[in-house]
């Protein structure tokens, strides 16, 4: 990226071919959202990614932008990020566990929806510690635009599949209309 630009530059324009291609097979397969996800861009500085990632992400947005189906940008450590993020093309923009959803949403601007931002580790708190969190996340999204309820990350190998399931049905209960 720094060494050689221009093959960094024709690199992620490769990638971003392929996962554009990949994203529409799965839509054509029948998914009804999309996500983009970067465990590593959070550790470039905002200027490197707008120069050097947001044009391969914007492109991959841009070839399944015409299915119509949400997409979702997502990285951990981007809270710097974030606002670049949006600019990427995505109706959503997936928000880790260590910045505020007010100002996640403060950052991404308008007309985005935010998704997160649960810190994985509290599930493997008891299962009143988990719901307490969980009601915290709920509560600081509830004034948004839009909210998805995730992780703040991936899942660890080592989670309780039961500690899911107990989150999953307590948000359903909590957001139950």
């Amino acid at each position: 990226m720094y060494g050689d630009p221009q093959l960094w530059a024709d690199l992620v324009d490769r990638l971003a071919e392929i996962t554009g291609a990949f994203l529409k097979v799965q839509i054509e397969a029948g998914a009804s959202a999309v996500q983009l996800f970067d465990s590593w861009v959070g550790a470039l500085a905002p200027a490197d990614y707008r120069r050097a990632v947001l044009p391969a992400s914007a492109k991959v947005f841009d070839a399944v932008a015409p299915y119509g189906v949400p997409r979702i940008h997502f990285g951990v450590g981007t809270g710097e990020l974030l606002g670049l993020m949006g600019e990427a093309g995505a109706d959503v923009v997936g928000v880790d566990w260590r910045v505020p959803m007010d100002e996640a949403a403060r950052r991404v601007g308008p007309g985005k929806a935010l998704q997160g931002n649960l810190d994985p580790a509290v599930l493997f708190a008891p299962t009143p510690a988990v719901e307490a969190k969980t009601r915290e996340v709920l509560d600081a999204a509830a004034g948004l635009e839009g909210h998805i309820f995730n992780l703040g990350h991936g899942v660890m190998p080592s989670m309780d599949p039961d500690a899911l399931t107990r989150l999953v049905e307590y948000v359903h209960e909590q957001t139950a209309r």
